[in-house]
């Protein structure tokens, strides 16, 4: 196809707009090649680099190589700088196909295309009030990832707080309860002299009544036997 393209915005034959970068004879077809350069058409650099990085169809990858050379030579050649170029224009023609034939039955054969293209991206500098709209939007951007990262620290350290004093509680808790078990040890301890005491005291009481118990009873029968030894005498005597 001969003369300027319609989306290079070149109104004037032979005028140069951009810088570019040209990648000729790439083995895929230029219908497949031109649904991914319309993914990047008007884009900055960084934003059509990831679009290419996260896109799934296979000439994404050339079509990322010939942007990142289209860049290099705008920085190289023409002194621009890389964060404020943009794709102006991007196309694929067709290239040259590569006939092949597959052998079929009864002595035939079935012609084989393979299809080429050739890639072109050209970048240029944006305006000034694109400019600044996407610095603004990049401070902005910023500004906000910092509030929200200082509110995410904020949060975190409230939550750590909130961790240890529940665990201060807690060992406060256990800390008491060790303390109250000590005190009852140190009660038990206390009193466990005056029961032995008092059991020793209530054991020499039995002792003691029963040893009266045993001295009455032995009374008691050596007043009954000299009562039968009297009796057994005046007997005898009458």
């Amino acid at each position: 196809m001969t003369g300027p393209k319609l989306n290079e915005k070149a109104t004037i034959a032979g005028e140069r707009s951009g810088t570019r970068a040209v990648a000729r004879h790439v083995r895929s077809s230029a219908s497949k090649a031109r649904v991914v350069l319309n993914l990047i058409r008007g884009l900055d650099v960084r934003s059509a680099d990831e679009v290419l990085m996260l896109t799934e169809r296979g000439i994404a990858r050339d079509i990322r190589k010939v942007l990142r050379s289209a860049v290099a030579n705008a920085v190289n050649n023409d002194e621009q700088d890389a964060s404020e170029l943009y794709v102006i224009a991007c196309f694929a023609d067709e290239g040259s196909t590569l006939r092949r034939f597959r052998p079929r039955a009864r002595g035939r054969a079935t012609r084989i295309r393979k299809r080429t293209c050739h890639i072109t991206v050209i970048v240029a500098r944006m305006s000034d009030e694109r400019l600044a709209v996407i610095q603004a939007r990049a401070e902005g951007a910023s500004a906000s990832a910092q509030a929200s990262r200082r509110a995410r620290v904020e949060r975190s350290r409230q939550r750590a707080e909130e961790a240890k004093g529940a665990i201060d509680a807690v060992n406060e808790a256990e800390d008491e309860i060790i303390d109250e078990g000590a005190d009852v040890e140190a009660v038990d301890d206390t009193e466990a002299p005056d029961v032995a005491e008092d059991a020793a005291e209530d054991t020499v009481e039995e002792t003691e009544d029963v040893a009266e118990a045993e001295a009455e009873s032995d009374d008691e029968a050596e007043t009954e036997s000299e009562t039968d030894d009297d009796a057994s005498t005046e007997e005898e005597q009458n």
